[in-house]
């Protein structure tokens, strides 16, 4: 597909839309070989750190910490699941999806439900709380207590955001479907998940002894987790994104404006199923991970909008809070400059 001239390049984010939807269509065989060549060595890798683990500690942990990676892309996968991208037949979808959850620690019909409100509601002021990272604009911030300065600075602190936070969320906080308490299907979703991981790691231990569960499980649970929640972070917490208040909030100009084109080396951007292009996911969910570089390579527009490097990325971590006259996402000491 060529690209589009400049007459036909779209000039709302909502003409995207009919463009985005040639790209819809998932390829089965494609994605069952995209399924086999995550879960395969993942599988294997975990065989090979409990073996590893009865000669050498050290290099047990490292093949886990490395397996990471793999439980990312499966992550990824699951997601697409979630959103019916990844096969044509939106049941088998599903039951993939519930089965990589269990591997990835996510209860799936509980994380596709918060996702889902997540992208129905990036970038709103109004509808913040769920499936986002609390971010503050710099009026609210002031107006809170010295204490809630304090819990609020607490929460962006790096090593929350990324070390702490992500193991709390995948460990503990996706144990109950917190967000959707009073509706059993959720409570289901979360409960068999938890079955299904109390099973696992049952025969983690079984095989492998309590030092597979710490040097083989834990070690790539932990990457994948911090990996994940710095991804999530970088695709809309980036300088230049895009947060509005009802009425001028509009759902199509948040997704193309409010979400970054994290442009990853190769390996990463494989080990990463192409979230890294989330400005184009946010626009079209429907479309399969791998057809994501198709569009990129199809519409410059799309290529260069709200690019970021992994180099230009790590200034991200400490921009804070949201400056409504900016309009820009800004560091606490830019916010005291800005307040003096």
């Amino acid at each position: 597909m060529s690209d589009i001239s400049a007459s036909q390049t779209p000039t709302r984010a909502r003409d995207w839309i009919t463009v985005l939807a040639r790209y819809r269509e998932p390829s089965t065989a494609r994605s069952i070989f995209e399924l086999c060549v995550s879960m395969i060595p993942f599988v294997a890798l975990w065989v090979a750190a409990c073996w590893v683990a009865q000669y050498s500690y050290l290099g047990a942990f490292v093949i886990s910490a490395l397996n990471g990676g793999f439980l990312v892309r499966l992550f990824c996968i699951q997601h697409d699941c979630g959103h019916g991208s990844f096969l044509g037949n939106r049941t088998a979808s599903d039951w993939i999806g519930r089965i990589l959850g269990v591997v990835t620690l996510t209860p799936y019909d509980v994380w596709r439900r918060t996702h889902s409100i997540h992208h129905s509601h990036a970038g709103d002021l109004g509808r913040r709380g769920i499936g986002d990272v609390m971010t503050l604009t710099i009026e609210e911030y002031h107006q809170r207590s010295a204490w809630g300065r304090f819990l609020y600075r607490a929460y962006r602190h790096p090593l929350v955001l990324f070390g702490i936070g992500p193991a709390y969320l995948f460990f503990l906080e996706y144990r109950l479907p917190i967000g959707l308490m009073g509706q059993r299907k959720y409570w289901f979703s979360a409960m068999a998940t938890n079955a299904g991981i109390v099973a696992i790691l049952s025969i983690i231990v079984w095989f492998g002894g309590w030092q597979a569960l710490f040097l083989v499980f834990l070690p790539s649970t932990l990457v994948a987790a911090s990996v994940g929640v710095w991804l999530f972070y970088v695709q809309h917490q980036f300088e230049d994104t895009q947060w509005d208040s009802a009425p001028d909030w509009q759902v199509h100009e948040a997704a193309l404006h409010g979400s970054s084109h994290y442009d990853l080396p190769p390996i990463l951007r494989w080990f990463t199923a192409n979230i890294g292009i989330h400005h184009v996911h946010h626009l079209y969910a429907r479309i399969p991970f791998y057809r994501l570089t198709e569009v990129v390579r199809d519409h410059s527009e799309l290529a260069t909008h709200a690019r970021m490097s992994l180099m230009e990325s790590f200034k991200c971590a400490s921009l804070d809070l949201w400056d409504e006259k900016s309009r820009k996402l800004v560091s606490f000491a830019a916010a005291r400059r800005l307040a003096a």
